[in-house]
């Protein structure tokens, strides 16, 4: 090959390296120009889900949540009974209110602390929602959506086998409607524990025989409880229960990957919301 052949030749593949770098770039640019339209799209549903409030939520008569409660001077942790909700058409509401904890009002969604109520449950069941009160139980899907239509706030306290306590708080928290999969929006962690939920962020709900994950394998079966799965996950607080001394050898346990990793199941979580702005 002469001099100037080999001259072209470089010449050539110059062109072809920039080419690359053109292209790399316009794909970047292409890529958060996505990115900024899911978060836009992402903030208009939220604003969507928050007009979906009702008239009886704007009395100040009306008693909603344990917030509200708490406002009409019920200040004593327990069992309360919520009135139904004309707007959604639903029932009466059995819920359990913590009103000691950071301030009070809070509403509990979950707790799991005895391990005697299987979480692996479908669709139908995580809707209505399980369990005791008192003990280990989901509230419901419907309930969280009826609970989270005004702008909520979650926290999250768990407890592992050696006695160390920790917790998560999200000072934004909704959850939508069964015709949108029960769609989880969270964002502004704080807390202790490690931001372990900002991966489901805007996830949709999956329970057995109902695969709403982001990924090839069904999360659900895999990690034997319903839970807001991306592909699949960086926690499961619906996961299986294993007592001390099996709690670190499976990867389907109630987990936490910023505290304990995900081979590490816990012994103690509740899941409690409270409207935003709430003072005591």
């Amino acid at each position: 090959m002469s001099r100037k052949q080999e001259t072209d030749l470089m010449a050539v593949v110059r062109q072809i390296m920039e080419l690359d770098k053109q292209n790399r770039q316009q794909e970047a640019r292409v890529t958060e120009a996505e990115s900024k339209y899911s978060e836009i799209n992402n903030r208009v549903e939220i604003m969507q889900l928050q007009t979906l409030q009702s008239a009886t939520q704007t009395s100040s008569d009306a008693l909603y949540d344990c917030a509200s409660l708490y406002s009409k001077s019920y200040k004593i942790s327990g069992e309360y009974k919520l009135p139904k909700d004309e707007f959604l058409g639903t029932p009466e509401l059995s819920v359990f209110c913590d009103m000691d904890t950071n301030g009070g009002g809070w509403t509990l969604i979950q707790r799991r602390k005895v391990g005697l109520t299987s979480f692996n449950r479908d669709w139908k069941q995580y809707k209505s929602g399980f369990g005791s009160i008192r003990g280990d139980f989901w509230l419901g899907n419907d309930n969280i959506f009826r609970l989270t239509r005004q702008p909520s706030m979650l926290r999250i306290e768990m407890e592992d086998w050696e006695g160390g306590k920790r917790y998560a708080e999200y000072g934004f928290f909704t959850v939508s409607n069964e015709l949108n999969s029960y769609k989880l929006f969270i964002a502004n962690y704080s807390g202790n524990a490690g931001d372990s939920l900002r991966y489901h962020n805007n996830t949709n709900f999956s329970t057995i025989h109902k695969d709403n994950d982001k990924c090839v394998d069904d999360c659900a079966s895999l990690r034997k409880g319903g839970y807001w799965y991306n592909c699949c996950t960086d926690s499961n607080l619906n996961g299986i229960f294993y007592r001390y001394g099996e709690h670190t050898r499976n990867t389907d346990g109630i987990t936490w990957y910023g505290w304990h990793g995900p081979n590490y199941s816990l012994k103690k979580v509740e899941m409690k919301v409270r409207p935003v702005g709430f003072q005591p």
